[in-house]
């Protein structure tokens, strides 16, 4: 039974929390008010603001070169300059996203009303003849020919833009091509940040790429593939030991052999942006060969397979980055732009991958003159492929070497003009539960006594594989299933215990 003085206190106690949710309510209105509104006005992250999620360091960063003769109009300090570039290019960005998926997210972030009826025109033609662009820009050359005194419009020029597209028409690619275009634009600042409002394609050339290649005597290669024992596919990593490589420079060069090819990891060196740590690393690595009296074949690009256009100026800027900063040393010997691209060809599409191929060689080729450049074909078949753009013919051979003096023949004969380079070779001593070989040892020393012969009888240049057995093999070189990674662990000349197997007594001609 409740007293009359029982239910004044409850109803005094009701109303004490009615008031006190009150407030607590008010509160949290006015604290997500007051939030919202400095969001709005700090200059908060266009990404997060717009929703767009676009990451320009990561996604797309193609070459920029800004004309550097002033500008009519007030003055400019490098932060605005930045500021311009970093909203132009995202601009870039966004309109090649549109055209590839036909959507219109995220334009009006980075075009003006006035600029993006034109966009919008264009991707409903699009979406009603089943076509799609993918394309994208290598290099830019901008130039600012008026700023405003209120500093709030831009009239740009952007010379000798070269732009690689390729055009899908129901799922068909109908056209690929790479142009070079002069563009005039005009840039409005709003909401702090800079949009187009003019995009205007003054005129366009088509850009045949006629690759110059160089006669390259590739006739004194006598090499090996290298990584050191313990850190096979990690040369780079945190167990690095100069020491030890320098020992096993000394061993290869004591075997009378005077090459290694080596390999970038492309995510593990930093992708676009190298690594400063990494570079310090090879760097020794090219020194040490140089001591060694060695030279080294660089492989630009190893654990990668991607090769999707978005991708392009990202992995531009890696290779860009790596030849730049040793195209002057003097161990360099070639560059080798990817490992065995043909296997990604069915996975990947095989046009696609030699759209990529070339454009880097033509990168590669503005920054370094002087040293040649190859692919690593996984086979013979492919080494065809890009004959006329490379400067030597680099393949891999792991079948029976009773028929492999038959496939260079054939090989040679389709590319009569160019060296050859046996660029991987070599066979297990495996001999276990997966494959249960006799004298497992004795057949890996024949099978390299009987392709030396051929390579002296031949005069083929070589790099076998490879200097030692490893007892780790990541999964991500030949996955994880047992009868396919033990094999892998014994291709060496020595075994991981440091003993030299019969077949390193022909490890050399």
């Amino acid at each position: 039974m409740v007293t009359n003085n029982e239910s004044k206190t409850n109803k005094k106690i009701l109303r004490g929390v009615l008031m006190l949710s009150y407030l607590l309510v008010i509160g949290i209105l006015v604290f997500l008010l007051s939030s919202l509104y400095s969001y709005f006005n700090i200059g908060a992250d266009r990404s997060a603001l717009l929703h767009t999620e676009i990451k320009k360091i990561d996604q797309y960063l193609p070459k920029m070169n800004w004309k550097q003769d002033g500008n009519e109009g007030r003055a400019m300090n490098i932060q605005t300059l930045k500021a311009i570039e970093n909203d132009y290019v995202d601009a870039w960005y966004r309109r090649q996203l549109a055209y590839r998926t036909n959507s219109k997210k995220g334009i009006d972030d980075y075009f003006t009303e006035n600029a993006r009826k034109n966009i919008f025109n264009f991707i409903e033609h699009n979406q009603q003849q089943q076509i799609r662009i993918e394309s994208t820009t290598l290099e830019h050359h901008p130039n600012v020919l008026f700023f405003s005194e209120d500093g709030q419009l831009i009239v740009m020029k952007d010379t000798g833009v070269v732009e690689y597209k390729k055009v899908i028409k129901n799922n068909i690619v109908v056209l690929e091509t790479t142009e070079k275009s002069d563009y005039k634009m005009v840039l409005l600042l709003e909401d702090g940040f800079w949009r187009i409002r003019h995009l205007v394609k003054e005129n366009t050339i088509e850009i045949k790429q006629n690759i110059v290649t160089k006669s390259t005597n590739t006739s004194r290669i006598k090499g090996i593939n290298y990584y050191p024992q313990a850190t096979p596919w990690n040369m780079f990593g945190e167990a690095f030991d100069s020491s030890i490589i320098e020992k096993d420079f000394q061993i290869i060069k004591n075997a009378d052999l005077n090459t290694i090819r080596i390999f970038i990891p492309y995510e593990d060196f930093g992708k676009a942006k190298v690594k400063t740590d990494k570079l310090e690393k090879l760097k020794q690595v090219l020194d040490i060969a140089e001591k060694s009296k060695l030279k080294v074949i660089v492989t630009l690009f190893d654990f990668y397979g991607n090769y999707d256009t978005n991708d392009w100026t990202l992995n531009h800027r890696h290779a860009e980055s790596i030849v730049t900063e040793f195209k002057n040393h003097n161990a360099i010997l070639a560059w080798d732009v990817k490992n065995e691209p043909n296997l990604d060809f069915e996975s990947r599409g095989k046009q696609q991958i030699i759209s990529w191929l070339r454009h880097l060689i033509v990168l590669i080729k503005s920054i370094d003159q002087k040293h040649p450049i190859t692919i690593g074909w996984s086979n013979a078949e492919s080494a065809t492929v890009l004959k006329d753009e490379i400067d030597f013919i680099s393949f891999h051979y792991y079948d029976d070497y009773k028929n492999f003096e038959t496939v260079y023949n054939t090989l040679k004969e389709e590319i009569p003009n160019k060296d050859i380079l046996l660029g991987e070779f070599g066979i297990s001593s495996y001999a276990g539960f997966w494959k249960p070989t006799r004298n497992a040892k004795k057949k890996q020393a024949i099978y390299h006594e009987e392709m030396q012969k051929i390579l002296t009888l031949k005069n083929i240049s070589f790099l076998s594989w490879t200097l030692y057995d490893f007892d780790e093999i990541p999964e991500k070189v030949v996955g994880k299933l047992s009868w396919r990674v033990a094999p892998q662990k014994k291709f060496g000349f020595i075994d991981s215990k440091g003993k030299k197997k019969p077949a390193f007594n022909y490890i050399s001609k």
